[in-house]
């Protein structure tokens, strides 16, 4: 039994690849190709009636893998100068902005229809407020150099506020100044904790002369993260700054500290560290979309009963999406488009607990409103006449 399922894995990876190559020309996104075939994958396993263990709880793992790997790996891949800070203070409004306008309307109506608090509504609201990293920043790629930053920025800042926010409104019983103040003192106690970790992980990096060095370092960058997430600190904080410390060491090099880590060698291993991690983000990139177009029942995708809500959302998102770009001046086309949900919603909805879900929010909505924006991205990217730089 293990031979075949072996093969199975092997091709569909193989096929993961081939979707991320020809992305770029086809301008497909390669997570809608990776879902419809999970999907595709669970229809031939039902005419065939194999028996697969259930494979839902693998859902969130992976999740969390993928978040924190796609987080680095933009993160890695930005660089941070005086020319680009415009750019970063309007994609951190951007990334916040809308989703706090969307969170709290989405959380009224909630409130009016569903008849619960607006804390609960807004613990629903949160997931289909944040952009999809996972989804959009790879799907950026054939954008003109300045979009691209300001698509990974945004799409990244936006899990890190939207976690937060979920975050905060989950675990505080009462929204006031004291949950505020210790909001706050949590996000002192994360700065202190990227602090030492970064410096204590870049030393590592550039000291350890065993031939296995980055899988050990990848391992206690997830560790630090879950359990900072364990205290409900934000944690995602760390994972950006992380990236951005190690991305930006070039322009760092005059720093005293910086000279200690032996900046020569240290660039040299970030190097190859950000070609490891580029490769291990592909794989669980991958293995989440597959596993979730598998779980998608066609019945879910296809429920009436949600589709005038899926559809009023859908339209909040893009409504709000161009009321802001026209406020901070960016061209709408494409940036319009790319504001998939994806893997960040999937994981806040699957950490709801049961007692503030609401029977308007189930996973028949959230599959709907995942499929539709990015469906409309890859329409608006296929007619995208931005020529790459």
């Amino acid at each position: 039994m293990e031979n075949p399922v072996i093969i199975t894995i092997c091709i569909l990876l193989l096929f993961a690849y081939v979707f991320d190559i020809s992305s770029k020309k086809t301008k497909i996104p390669s997570a809608i190709l990776l879902l419809l075939t999970g999907g595709a994958v669970h229809q031939i396993i039902t005419f065939l009636d194999i028996t697969i263990p259930k494979l839902t709880s693998a859902l969130p793992i992976l999740g969390t893998l993928g978040l924190i790997l796609i987080v680095l790996d933009g993160a890695l891949e930005l660089r941070i100068t005086k020319s680009k800070l415009p750019l970063v203070g309007k994609s951190s409004l951007m990334a916040l902005l809308p989703m706090l306008f969307f969170s709290f309307g989405l959380a009224y109506l909630f409130h009016h229809f569903g008849g619960v608090g607006m804390k609960i509504g807004l613990v629903n609201a949160i997931p289909f407020a944040i952009i999809s990293s996972a989804i959009a920043i790879p799907s950026a790629h054939n954008l003109m150099s300045q979009n691209k930053e300001f698509v990974t920025y945004e799409s990244s800042l936006s899990d890190i506020f939207g976690v937060i926010l979920f975050n905060f409104c989950l675990y505080n019983e009462h929204l006031g100044f004291d949950s505020v103040g210790h909001f706050l003192l949590q996000v002192v106690i994360i700065l202190v904790i990227t602090f030492v970790a970064t410096i204590g992980l870049a030393f590592l990096l550039s000291k350890i002369k065993q031939h296995v060095k980055f899988v050990p370092i990848i391992l206690m960058i997830v560790l630090i993260y879950v359990i900072a997430k364990v205290f409900h600190l934000p944690a995602l904080v760390y994972i950006l700054l992380f990236g951005l410390f190690l991305g930006n060491l070039d322009s760092m090099q005059q720093l005293r500290f910086i000279q200690r880590l032996q900046p020569e060698i240290l660039s040299k291993e970030v190097h190859r560290f950000k070609e490891l991690i580029v490769e291990f983000t592909f794989l669980i990139r991958a293995i989440f979309f597959l596993l979730f177009g598998y779980l998608i029942e066609s019945s879910e995708l296809l429920n009436p009963d949600t589709i005038i809500w899926s559809s009023g959302i859908v339209a909040g998102v893009f409504i709000i999406r161009l009321i802001f770009l026209k406020i901070f001046r960016f061209s709408a086309l494409p940036l319009l488009f790319i504001a998939p949900r994806g893997l960040i919603t999937i994981l806040l909805f699957l950490s709801i607990p049961i007692s503030s879900t609401i029977s308007l929010v189930n996973q028949s909505l959230v599959t709907q409103v995942i499929i539709a924006t990015a469906f409309i991205m890859m329409v608006g990217l296929m007619f995208n006449k931005e020529v790459q730089q």
